[in-house]
């Protein structure tokens, strides 16, 4: 009973210090409601038997320290760091903003991969450039004259603008939301027929799709999506397999989003089975190819596959839409810039760039951050080209003129931190975290980020800890990183920047290291 007495008593102080931990200068910063990541729905599967050995336990909240002085916490983040974390590399520094002082550092300038931590550059880099109530627009032109019955003598273009916002996360809608929205723009300005071609114009961005550093066995799942300034729907398609009656009858294929794009169908229809076996893939060209079999008693299989050209997938599901409008396109479609001479008809603006940022750091969306690094690389002028390079270079610039980084102190082969080429060293991200902070958009930043015990990827952390409720950050996870950056209140009011950064292979113990570190900066008081 003792044991008993003392282990409700720890889980009444714990929550009541969860609930208390929202005090302090972040408290009342903004929230932005989070959207729905699109996912394949799940199948239907049969119940498992129960299990006959005892259930899996849950791991333990890891315990937290309350320090009362700097030379304590320094003294205590020393000890989380190495207690349980077996090989490695550590990167760790914590920074009072309050204050002005650093609380601690462990190899503050070593060069470490950050995982999606490098989403907090990408962030403050658009931020800085474009500020957090910008949209972006994807335009439709013409190249031109429209006539009296609504005939367009020349060609309609489809003008990319870099935007994450085409997608059902933002607007109502299936799959197609974002084309219809355009297709019914022109039907608005009384176009009936096009006795051109549609342009698709992705030339805001260079012709690489995927950033150097990303690994092949990423490729086909939907977190390394492509890259391209004419982008929707997050560049993945639905590719559902219907079965024909009989084993004579070939299996039918169709699109989600419908979508103009030829498809080589090669299923088969099995007679005698319910199964299902599917390969599914598109070309650089845009073809879908389909193979395998299914079974005449099968339902429809439903696949999600990564597109390999997104400016086509995008130029196919417009010219459905408009053909779904009773609009007509007279000839093919082609890839090019768009004429200086065309004339704007109508635009579809993104939402607040601020909105954008929201869904990217909170569920930690790549493609979003790609297509932000690359529009930041164009800058507002819109003047060069939107490429990781230009990206990387403006990021450069921005690290060392505004941050105050040292030189070198961070290198982005993309903007998502899923490359391996991807560096930073934790001072550079206290330090702009520090500058973020200060700056005229950093309610919007502090807003990105989720928060420990209660949203997106820090839902299940911290809870239970003062870290609940009160620290937010940004995560960072791959096969061989952990990292997490952001920030929390000290139980005194003071607001610390921290980063937190490992590289090796012990990740779930250095996971649990840094949530222990993260509730003892939560319970940190300076007496």
């Amino acid at each position: 009973m003792p044991r008993l007495v003392r282990l409700l008593a720890a889980f009444m102080l714990a929550a009541s210090v969860a609930a208390g931990s929202g005090a302090g200068p972040l408290a009342a910063q903004p929230s932005v409601r989070a959207h729905a990541r699109v996912v394949t729905p799940a199948k239907k599967h049969k119940p498992r038997k129960r299990a006959k050995h005892a259930p899996r336990a849950v791991a333990a909240t890891p315990k937290w320290m309350s320090p009362r002085d700097a030379t304590a916490l320094a003294t205590d983040l020393g000890g989380m760091l190495t207690a349980k974390v077996r090989g490695g590399s550590w990167g760790v520094v914590v920074v009072s903003l309050s204050r002005g002082d650093t609380l601690y550092s462990l190899n503050a300038d070593t060069e470490l991969q950050p995982a999606s931590n490098m989403k907090l550059y990408t962030s403050a880099l658009a931020l800085d450039q474009f500020g957090a109530q910008y949209q972006f627009s994807t335009d439709i032109l013409r190249d031109g004259s429209v006539s009296a019955d609504g005939t367009l003598n020349g060609n309609i273009i489809l003008r990319g603008d870099g935007d994450p916002g085409l997608s059902r996360r933002f607007i109502d809608g299936g799959p197609g939301a974002a084309m219809d929205a355009l297709a019914q723009l022109v039907a608005d300005a009384a176009i009936k027929r096009v006795r051109g071609s549609l342009v698709a114009d992705a030339s805001g961005f260079d012709a690489r799709t995927i950033p150097d550093g990303w690994q092949k066995r990423y490729l086909g799942l939907s977190y390394a999506a492509r890259v391209s300034a004419l982008s929707m729907n997050e560049n993945l398609l639905w590719i559902v397999v219907h079965p024909g009656a009989t084993s004579k009858q070939s299996a039918t294929v169709t699109l989600e989003p419908a979508a103009d794009l030829p498809i080589i169908n090669n299923v088969r229809t099995l007679a005698a089975s319910r199964g299902a076996r599917i390969t599914a893939h598109t070309t650089a060209g845009g073809t879908v190819e389909v193979g395998g079999w299914i079974g005449a008693k099968s339902a429809d299989q439903r696949y999600s596959v990564v597109v390999e050209d997104p400016a086509a997938l995008c130029a196919a599901t417009f010219r459905k839409a408009l053909q779904a409008r009773g609009i007509t396109v007279d000839l093919g479609t082609r890839f090019a810039a768009t004429p200086p001479t065309a004339v704007k008809i109508a635009s579809l603006p993104s939402p607040p760039l601020a909105r954008l940022l929201s869904v990217m750091n909170r569920e930690s969306v790549n493609h979003f951050a790609e297509l932000l690094f690359r529009d930041a690389g164009r800058t507002t002028a819109k003047t060069q080209v939107g490429s990781a390079e230009t990206g990387n270079n403006l990021l450069q610039q921005f690290m060392t003129t505004k941050v105050g980084a040292a030189p070198g102190a961070v290198f982005a082969a993309d903007g998502s931190g899923l490359s391996v080429l991807d560096r930073v060293t934790p001072r550079s991200l206290v330090q702009l975290l520090s500058y973020a902070h200060r700056a005229p958009w950093g309610d919007a930043f502090h807003a990105s980020l989720p928060v420990a015990g209660e949203s997106e990827l820090l839902r299940r952390r911290m809870k239970f800890t003062p870290a609940q409720g009160n620290l937010h950050a940004k995560t960072g996870t791959t096969n061989s990183v952990i990292s997490l950056g952001g920030y929390v209140t000290a139980q005194d009011g003071e607001l610390l920047a921290f980063a937190f950064i490992y590289n090796g292979h012990d990740r779930w113990n250095a996971k649990s290291a840094i949530d222990q570190m993260g509730a003892t900066l939560a319970s940190f008081a300076r007496e």
